[in-house]
Order: structure tokens, then C-alpha cells, then sequence
């Protein structure tokens, strides 16, 4: 009896052993990204500002996106109002092809494109360059310079972030809508009056809103997520390579799960 009391106990613990193996990485990470939120939240309302690094982030973040955002944006649409025209003509409703490109654009489809398009590109660069100073030791250098590196690496990207991601929207969602509106009136022959009117009609600026306000939590979540992966990154090159493989991944899952629970806050 008393021989078979361990294995007993054993066979009962390597379940629970293997799910705490699974959950504990991950709560580790939650409450790792939750710390770096709450002191970069602290440090972006208090000096010292590096405002140098906070143009920088600007730049690579929103201007150096525009070309691959605008190519994005401008095709999206362009298929939008090929396949609504398509659809809608079977039931003699083409003129309503302008309603929807314009509701789809600021809605869902420009803040959630223009936001995996940035997690892809620049918050794969963050990440990539963070963990590149966190294996050459150079984060470290500069806690021995008595410079934080959260506010001097972090603050300025998750601020790029915030304030770029919007103003790529709207440049998404504009292209978006002239795409559909050049394949609609050049292409399918839809009349150009008609066309703007409808979407005038039906577009309000709470649809813009929402849409920019939603960018604004994605802008924030690609730069605290990458910036974690580049922090926690370790093991040279390899693992600089999955830190950056990681920032992408949980950026875009990120996005696509904060789009559902901020359409079903803002859009009741």
C-alpha cells in the first residue's frame, strides 16, 4: 500500500505540473507588459522629455509606413468596390457601392489594416533593434549611466506610436476610399455624383472617430509589445530572431482581439 502512495501521487501532479508549465510563461509576460505600461505611463508626464528620440520614432513609424499603407489601403479598396459591385448588383443596389467602402474603411478595415501593416514593419524594426542592445549589453550600459531605459527607449516609441498610428489611419482610410471610388466610376462606369453622395450621406464623423480611436489602442499595443520582446530577448542572434518573430505575433493578435471588444464597446 504504502509503495504505491507516490506513484500515485506522482501520476496525479504531472498534469497540473505540465499546465503550470504552459500558464506561468505566460502570466510572466502578462505581468512583465503590464509593469513596462505602468512605469512608461509614469515617465511619459515627467521630465526629463527626450523629445530627439520621440521625432525619431515619428518618422519610423509613420512616415517611413506611408508607401506600403497607402499601396495597402488604396488596393483594399479598390477590390471592396469590386466585390460589393458584384454582389450588390444583383439586387440593383450599385449605388450604395460608395456607402460601403466608406463605412468599411473608417470602421474596420484601415485601423486594423494600417495596424498589422506597422506591427510588421516597424514593430518588428523596435523589437529587432531592442533586443540587438539588450544582447550586446548596451541597455545595460546605460542603467550605468544613470539613464532609464525604459523612459529613453520605450517612452518615444510608445508616444510615436500613439500619435502615428491615427494619422496613418486617416491616410488609409482616405486612399481606401478614393481607390474605390477610381475602380467604381472608371471601371464598373458608376456614375461619380452618385457615388460621393451616397458616401456623404451615410459617412459620419463618428465612424472616423471610432476608427482613430481604435488606432490610437493599436499604435499603443505594437510599441509596449514589441518593446517587452525586445527587452526580454536572450541568447544572441537566435534569439533576438524570435523576440522579433514574437512582436509580431502577439501585435497582431493583439490587434485583431482588441478590434472585436472596441467594436463592441463603441459600435452598440
Amino acid at each position: 500500500m504504502t509503495s504505491r502512495e507516490p506513484r500515485k501521487t506522482v501520476t496525479l501532479l504531472c498534469p497540473v505540473e505540465y499546465l503550470g508549465s504552459l500558464l506561468i510563461p505566460s502570466f510572466s509576460v502578462v505581468g512583465g507588459m503590464i509593469m513596462m505600461l505602468c512605469f512608461t505611463l509614469r515617465y511619459i508626464f515627467t521630465p526629463p522629455f527626450y523629445l530627439r528620440n520621440i521625432f525619431k520614432q515619428m518618422v519610423e513609424i509613420g512616415v517611413n509606413s506611408m508607401p506600403v499603407v497607402l499601396i495597402t489601403a488604396s488596393f483594399t479598396g479598390a477590390v471592396l468596390a469590386l466585390q460589393s459591385h458584384t454582389a450588390f448588383k444583383r439586387f440593383d443596389a450599385e449605388t450604395l457601392v460608395g456607402t460601403v467602402v466608406a463605412l468599411s474603411m473608417t470602421r474596420e478595415l484601415g485601423p486594423v489594416l494600417t495596424g498589422l501593416i506597422v506591427a510588421g514593419r516597424a514593430g518588428a524594426a523596435m523589437a529587432a533593434e531592442l533586443g540587438t542592445m539588450r544582447v550586446t549589453e548596451q541597455i545595460d550600459a546605460l542603467e550605468t549611466l544613470a539613464t532609464n531605459p525604459v523612459r529613453y527607449l520605450v517612452v518615444p516609441r510608445f508616444i510615436g506610436g500613439m500619435l502615428m498610428l491615427p494619422a496613418l489611419t486617416v491616410l488609409s482610410d482616405g486612399i481606401g476610399i478614393m481607390g474605390g471610388f477610381i475602380v467604381s466610376t472608371r471601371v464598373l462606369g458608376a456614375n461619380p455624383t452618385t457615388y460621393m453622395t451616397r458616401t456623404w450621406d451615410f459617412l459620419e464623423m463618428e465612424d472616423i472617430f471610432h476608427g482613430l480611436l481604435k488606432s490610437f489602442f493599436f499604435g499603443a499595443a505594437i510599441a509596449l509589445i514589441s518593446s517587452y520582446e525586445g527587452f526580454a530577448s536572450e541568447g544572441g542572434a537566435e534569439g533576438v530572431g524570435k523576440a522579433t518573430t514574437r512582436a509580431v505575433v502577439l501585435s497582431s493578435m493583439a490587434i485583431l482581439i482588441s478590434d472585436y471588444f472596441l467594436s463592441a464597446w463603441l459600435f452598440k
